[in-house]
């Protein structure tokens, strides 16, 4: 009993150091300035995608040297690492020229059907279609095209910071609502779908037309803040993602895409289908730009670590849960969302006996609407940061100032999720 005690209090303690390091990384970052002998391990520290996968390390040594290596190895092979392996592999395939081209050529035709000018729609269109589309093509996808897009069109032509930030806030935002149109598609949603038999019906009458409107009024409150600023920009040059790649390779492209999400849940098959989707890439490389591996790598570990770190929290965050009525639920998915992965939080309130359908809808509607406050979040979140990090002053976002930018867009969830419940 003593022993396990010793086990969580460390578990506990660990995972709040991590949680605290995720919003200290720019002072790493400042460190590798001020002390270039040591600038590769402040570097190292100040890349948030690193931050879980080390603290999940330490959390390891400590309960080998604390408890048994065998007990030890035995609970990291009863975790689960299909999700980070599905965001690694979804993050390189979506994120390949062929897939980025057919995408922005979409955007780029719904652009003339937009009363507005050219670089104000398209930045309107990237974050309400895309992240809607989410709950079709998942979550993580989703992310991948909308950050790519952004980067490409917005962020290397020297926006300014505000722009950059309220432009992140906004997209985490609403690809984590937007990805609740579905039973499938939403890392939260699909931990309890089956348990509480919630199916794509539900989740549309329940949850779609309030996401979407949250979705719209985010995108078009940004798209107005920033008018003058997008209205300055000059027009887009061609990226190399932008010229045209022959239709069959778009479409043999599609096909990996579409097949690696209808396996999302069966790591042995989508990570089969991706070992095939590197040869063809290869095969054919002139319609290729280097491939996401390095992106996607951090983000699985990233991601990894957060699974090793947050499968030892239950004993503190189930008993929370299960004590709060409805409202209280409600708000308090949304802050625990900001320190934890909103999936694991769905997933533990799914293992609570005789929740109400109220208090259900509550937790999961908090867990997304909290999905965008920190990296942690939503595990799509660290794709947009490996993405769209360069672009940021010193190639660092502060997750201080992203939490305060990504407040108004969570308000605007929470009045379209709770208030019209």
């Amino acid at each position: 009993m003593v022993q396990n005690h010793l086990i969580e209090t460390i578990s506990a303690s660990i995972f709040a150091i991590a949680v605290v390091h995720t919003f200290a990384t720019k002072y790493f970052e400042r460190l590798a300035h001020l002390n270039p002998r040591h600038a590769g391990l402040w570097h190292l520290l100040g890349e948030v995608e690193i931050v879980f996968g080390f603290w999940a390390l330490v959390l390891m040594l400590a309960l080998a040297a604390f408890g048994d290596s065998g007990d030890t190895i035995r609970y990291l092979e009863r975790q689960n690492f299909t999700e980070p392996l599905f965001v690694f592999v979804i993050l390189v395939v979506a994120g390949t020229r062929p897939v980025l081209y057919i995408a922005r050529f979409l955007v780029n035709q719904a652009v003339r059907f937009v009363p507005l000018p050219e670089q104000m729609a398209f930045y309107l269109l990237v974050l309400t279609v895309v992240p809607l589309l989410g709950s079709l093509i998942t979550e993580p996808a989703a992310m991948t095209l909308a950050a790519l897009m952004l980067r490409d069109r917005y962020f290397i032509q020297g926006v300014s910071k505000h722009l950059k930030y309220a432009t992140l806030a906004v997209l985490l935002v609403n690809v984590s609502i937007g990805g609740t149109l579905t039973a499938y598609a939403a890392p939260p949603v699909l931990m309890v779908a089956a348990t509480w038999q919630w199916d794509t019906s539900f989740m549309l009458a329940m949850f779609g037309w309030k996401s979407a409107l949250a979705v719209f009024i985010n995108a078009g409150a940004a798209t107005l803040l920033f008018h003058r600023a997008l209205r300055a920009l000059p027009a887009q040059s061609v990226m190399p993602s932008e010229q045209a790649s022959p239709m069959v390779v778009v479409l043999v492209h599609l096909l990996f895409l579409f097949a690696v999400v209808f396996f999302s849940h069966h790591p042995v098959v989508f990570m089969g289908i991706f070992l095939f989707f590197l040869g063809y890439t290869e095969a054919y490389p002139r319609h290729q730009d280097p491939l996401m591996l390095r992106e996607g790598l951090l983000v699985a570990f990233f991601l990894a670590g957060l699974v090793v770190l947050g499968g030892l929290q239950k004993w503190w965050l189930q008993p929370l849960l299960a004590g709060m009525s409805a409202d209280t639920l409600y708000f308090g998915a949304t802050a625990l969302t900001a320190i934890t992965d909103n999936a694991a939080l769905t997933y533990l309130g799914s293992l609570i006996e005789g929740l109400s359908e109220t208090a259900k809808f509550a937790l999961v509607a908090g867990a997304v609407t909290g999905g965008g406050l920190t990296v942690i979040a939503n595990a799509p979140n660290p794709a947009a940061f490996a993405i769209l990090g360069h672009g940021f002053e010193e190639q660092a976002i502060s997750p201080i100032r992203l939490f305060v930018f990504a407040i108004p867009p969570t308000v605007v969830a929470i009045a379209c999720l709770w208030i019209f419940f």
